[in-house]
């Protein structure tokens, strides 16, 4: 829903010597989280963020000779939470989703901060936040930020988190979806969790598509929810949504 900064990653792009438009940016978003994803790379460690911006700027056209250096100019600026960017049609997908009465929830690996972020950004809110605040966006059932609750995707416990906060019982939990833009986070963690993946791909990056569905904007996730009800058709679990990648 949210990306990192233009503001913040262009000038070190810029100096390297190209020049990306703000759509360039979100693509190469997707690029990186699917390089990450790539079987047998090693799952990133504490240094995530800086291995994601180097798969970030090689995207953007920066030479891999000088990624590392570029990726590390970037770091530099973005100490602390910088992912400030809301992508295209966000909110109206949003409001499409909840206009459809369904419980609907974040969670997100993050680092503290991104509750108070989609509120200031106008995106979305949770009931009991910091309701006072300016910018409220569409209202949610719960936004879990996994370095609030000291567990992140893909460990099942953060979906549980959310689930019970959405007072969905165990025996429902099938007719779930969850919608996220990376294989290795998203879509592995929700079929731990035993609720329907649905990966965000808009580029059709993914590197492993079969076996679960796919959809290029959040905006399809509307017509997905009123014609399926939510539930895992047993005759086309695992068959993909009747596109490759998106």
């Amino acid at each position: 829903m949210i990306f990192p900064s233009p503001e913040l990653l262009l000038p070190p792009l810029n100096a390297a010597g190209v020049r990306p438009t703000v759509a360039d940016l979100e693509r190469a978003h997707y690029r990186a989280m699917a390089d990450c994803d790539r079987p047998g790379r090693e799952p990133p460690g504490g240094q995530w963020w800086r291995e994601y911006l180097q798969d970030f700027v090689t995207a953007c056209g920066v030479p891999a000779a000088d990624a590392a250096a570029v990726a590390g100019d970037i770091a530099g600026l973005t100490d602390g939470f910088s992912w400030t960017h809301v992508g295209p049609g966000v909110v109206d997908a949003l409001r499409g989703i909840a206009a459809l009465g369904l419980p609907l929830g974040i969670v997100s690996n993050s680092t503290g901060e991104v509750e108070q972020a989609l509120r200031q950004l106008d995106v979305c809110y949770a009931p009991g936040d910091d309701a006072g605040a300016a910018g409220r966006g569409i209202e949610v059932g719960v936004v879990i930020d996994s370095a609030v609750v000291g567990v992140s995707k893909p460990n099942p416990a953060i979906f549980a988190l959310a689930l019970d906060a959405l007072g969905m019982p165990a025996a429902d939990r099938s007719t779930v979806v969850h919608v996220g833009d990376s294989l290795r986070y998203d879509v592995v963690g929700a079929l731990a969790a035993g609720v329907r993946p649905v990966h965000l791909d808009p580029h059709g990056y993914c590197p492993a598509p079969d076996g679960h569905e796919h959809i290029r904007r959040l905006d399809e996730m509307v017509l997905l929810a009123a014609t399926t009800s939510l539930a895992y058709p047993p005759e086309t679990r695992g068959a993909g949504s009747g596109q490759r990648s998106g």
